[in-house]
């Protein structure tokens, strides 16, 4: 009997895949738990417009992405900050994720998850700092982060 997985099976197959598996495996343990319905003309065309639907949302995340990385990597997306510092450069106090991804969105309009930024510890000196940032699977871009003396 052909099934249409709906959740993944171990050993059997993954959500979305269309297998055939015995009868008695597919009535009993399978569409009684929920975890596969027939593969009838209805359910695979069903099957195919959520594919097509996941699809379309994945391209457009990862077009959306595309585009916060292009106002990222232009030359004059830079995001300055004004902090007091000692004679040695160093800030008192520090400038976090989240005090970037804040000033990023006030200078720039751009909405960036803090969480996605590639900042191991707190800017600590004065001056240009890059933040490599992971936007989506496979676009990165860098953040500019330019911190000067307050007067």
């Amino acid at each position: 009997m052909k099934v249409i997985f709906t959740q993944d099976v171990r050993g059997r197959g993954k959500r979305g895949d269309v297998k055939n598996v015995p009868d008695g495996y597919a009535q009993n343990y399978l569409f009684k738990r929920g975890l596969a319905k027939p593969a009838n003309k209805g359910n695979m065309n069903t099957l195919k417009r959520v594919e097509a639907n996941e699809k379309a949302a994945y391209e457009a995340e990862k077009a959306a992405a595309e585009k916060i990385k292009a106002v990222l990597d232009k030359d004059e997306t830079i995001v300055n900050f004004k902090s007091k510092a000692g004679a040695d450069s160093r800030l008192f106090g520090s400038i976090s994720g989240k005090k970037i991804v804040e000033g990023l969105e006030k200078q720039y309009g751009v909405k960036v998850d803090k969480r996605k930024l590639n900042l191991p510890e707190p800017i600590k000196s004065l001056g240009y700092t890059n933040v490599p940032v992971k936007l989506f699977k496979g676009v990165e871009g860098t953040i500019r982060v330019h911190i000067t003396e307050q007067d």
